[in-house]
């Protein structure tokens, strides 16, 4: 569990700091606190925060309290981190069919970085997709499942 970034706790939280924060890209990661990978990318997250706090504001989410949000989101892998920016989900072409999420943790801070400054600088041009800046080898690669199809 990260001690240092915030927790969202209940559908009300969520929608609160996605329609609340201006200006600045809101990181979502949805997982579990128990869970190896989301340790491993929540300690990447509280480690960059401070040094994107003027572009991001990042909070972790328990994929079991926000259930609307899991199933709207369709997340079957955790850790997976859905991005917004002043209250518009924002999207990323990792390469892959899913552009509403990266699912996974990030190999380095760097990656996490470079992909916020992106979203940001693609967000503050209005934009509303923009493309990974992260080497496609360090982008974990998994088998989507789309229901009803």
């Amino acid at each position: 569990m990260s001690l240092f970034l915030p927790k969202l706790n209940c559908k009300k939280d969520i929608d609160d700091v996605i329609k609340g924060v201006a200006e600045k890209v809101v990181v979502l990661r949805f997982g579990r606190d128990e869970d190896s990978v989301c340790l491993q990318l929540d300690e990447i997250l509280s480690k960059t925060a401070h040094d994107l706090s003027n572009m991001a504001s990042i909070y972790i989410v328990d994929v079991d309290k926000a259930p609307i949000y899991t199933r709207y989101f369709d997340i079957s892998y955790i850790p997976s981190t859905v991005f917004f920016f002043n209250g518009q989900h924002m999207k990323v072409d990792y390469g892959s069919p899913d552009h509403t999420k990266f699912v996974g943790s990030f190999k380095t801070k760097q990656d996490f970085m470079d992909l916020i400054e992106v979203i940001y600088r693609g967000a503050m041009r209005g934009k509303m997709i923009v493309q990974s800046p992260i080497d496609p080898q360090n982008i974990p690669k998994y088998d989507l499942l789309y229901h009803g199809i």
